[in-house]
């Protein structure tokens, strides 16, 4: 098939891929180059990156308002659009661009966790599963019928960094199938019930509260990590916390007990794995080497 591929981050690269080795890639759009690092230079996308070595052409409209952009999508005679966290909800005029509409491919269980953040969210608020659904597109957001659909079990002190990698191998193998047995799936109409919404992560949330419970703390710490990192103060540092388990202690929330096991409000919490500032991740006995913490938090 004829494909327009629409993505951003690294979680899109394994499904760029995947499709340029099993169909046609006529133009690869993604979000334009930003500044980043110390010096500000501007950077392309994973996307564009993985893109350009594979020889696709690529694109970046700031958005989609100018006529010819949207002209310029329905003149590459594409037989269908794959879209993953591109970044940029799509007009009618463009997902009318492809013979066959547009796919999306959502790292949830929809309805369940539409946006944003749905792989941060689902972690965070102790989910037992979460999955990926390949969705017929829509003007709404993510709110598409469903032509596919698969879940995985997410692991007790399982990260969303390592979730994300799952699920983005996931979706390249789940939209192969999906183009592969299009003609023969039924999209399935989202139901009304069970919808949540994934707002994107703001770096203000990711300070820990030690007067939470310990359950709540736990997946706040695994739900962020690897990005943006749940953080504490130890004295005047910032440690950004990695990963994190249930511990077995009780005292004052705050508290220190023994080793990096912090209390809570209810019971306490394990740090397992910690980053101190201008150093790599390390498990917590390798922190606390270089790192001596107060009786309280």
């Amino acid at each position: 098939m004829r494909v327009i591929f629409m993505g951003t981050p690294d979680f899109s690269v394994p499904v760029l891929e995947a499709l340029a080795k099993t169909h046609e890639v006529v133009a690869v759009y993604t979000q334009p180059p930003r500044p980043a690092g110390r010096g500000k230079a501007l950077r392309p996308s994973p996307v564009q990156a993985k893109a350009e070595a594979l020889g696709l052409e690529v694109r970046h409209p700031v958005n989609f308002k100018a006529a010819e952009d949207r002209a310029a999508v329905a003149a590459l005679g594409a037989d269908i659009a794959v879209v993953v966290a591109y970044g940029l909800l799509l007009p009618q005029a463009v997902l009318d661009g492809p013979k066959q509409g547009c796919l999306n491919i959502h790292a949830s269980l929809l309805p369940r966790w539409r946006g944003a953040a749905p792989i941060h969210r689902a972690v965070m608020a102790g989910d037992a599963e979460t999955g990926v659904c390949i969705m017929q597109m829509e003007a709404g957001l993510d709110t598409g019928p469903v032509l596919l659909r698969e879940s995985l079990e997410i692991g007790a002190t399982e990260t969303t960094g390592e979730v994300h990698d799952r699920l983005s191998a996931m979706g390249a193998r789940l939209i192969l199938d999906a183009l592969e047995r299009l003609p023969e799936l039924t999209p399935e109409v989202q139901p009304e019930e069970g919808v949540t919404y994934a707002s994107k992560i703001d770096k203000a949330e990711a300070q820990v509260d030690w007067a939470r419970p310990a359950a709540e703390v736990v997946r706040h710490i695994n739900g962020l990590s690897p990005f943006p990192g749940a953080w504490c103060l130890v004295g005047e540092e910032r440690v950004k916390l990695l990963r994190a388990e249930l511990g077995a202690g009780t005292a004052a929330a705050g508290t220190v007990l023994d080793g990096f096991e912090i209390a809570c409000a209810s019971g306490s919490v394990r740090v397992l794995q910690a980053q101190r500032a201008g150093k790599k991740p390390m498990t917590a006995v390798e922190v606390l080497k270089g790192l001596r913490l107060p009786d309280r938090l």
